[in-house]
């Protein structure tokens, strides 16, 4: 509770701290392409409960698709590449924190399609709040350049980054500590400052990662 207690605060700060910031990015997304600033979205919470996950939206509204977006996506417009770079579009999600759907760090939630609740591993992940970032986070940075060139987008992500994704939750979710989760926010805060991607051996060392880190196919 004190932990849960100490995000939303957390959270709370970090959104009056970064509203300039948000304020110029709903601008520029209005300018650009008019129609609804933020993107919501149904994704699977704590317990298996589905709630409403936020964020700036970076797509044409004019324009449906799958909902993996892969990199060169024809409906992504110039600023919302820009958010994406920088993880701007994520920002929003600092309200989902403070109404307690949502933890700074945990296991990146996900769509109810692609969640077996029947499989012991996501009954696992999911006794933990989901959060803004996450290990698999850092180490799929990139993830959108990957599924660009993917023939069938969804079935690579489904058969084969999902359960790379769900393996570094698993490993959150037995190893989970205030340690961890301090590294997690120093990585990510200076990930998306560089732009880079994480080293395996760093991932390794800091993390006590022993499942597969293959970048590729």
């Amino acid at each position: 509770m004190k932990y849960n207690l100490a995000g939303r605060l957390i959270a709370v700060i970090a959104l009056v701290a970064t509203l300039p910031l948000l304020v110029a990015c709903v601008v520029a997304i209005y300018l650009e392409d008019r129609g609804a600033i933020l993107f919501r979205q149904v994704r699977v919470g704590i317990g298996g409960k589905p709630f409403c996950l936020l964020k700036l939206r970076s797509m044409r509204t004019s324009r449906a698709g799958q909902k993996i977006t892969a990199g060169g996506d024809a409906r992504i417009t110039a600023v919302g590449r820009w958010l994406r770079d920088f993880k701007l579009d994520e920002l929003p999600q600092l309200w989902n924190v403070v109404r307690g759907d949502m933890n700074l760090i945990g296991p990146r939630p996900e769509v109810p399609e692609y969640v077996d609740l029947s499989d012991s591993r996501w009954a696992a992940v999911l006794a933990f709040r989901p959060g803004i970032t996450d290990l698999s986070s850092l180490v799929f940075r990139n993830e959108e350049r990957m599924l660009a060139g993917q023939e069938d987008v969804e079935t690579f992500y489904r058969e084969w980054l999902l359960p790379r994704k769900l393996e570094m939750s698993t490993h959150y979710a037995q190893n989970r500590s205030l340690l961890t989760d301090a590294r997690l926010i120093s990585l990510t805060l200076r990930h998306v400052i560089t732009r880079r991607e994480m080293n395996r051996d760093e991932i390794r060392r800091q993390f006590s990662y022993g499942g597969t880190l293959t970048w590729t196919r």
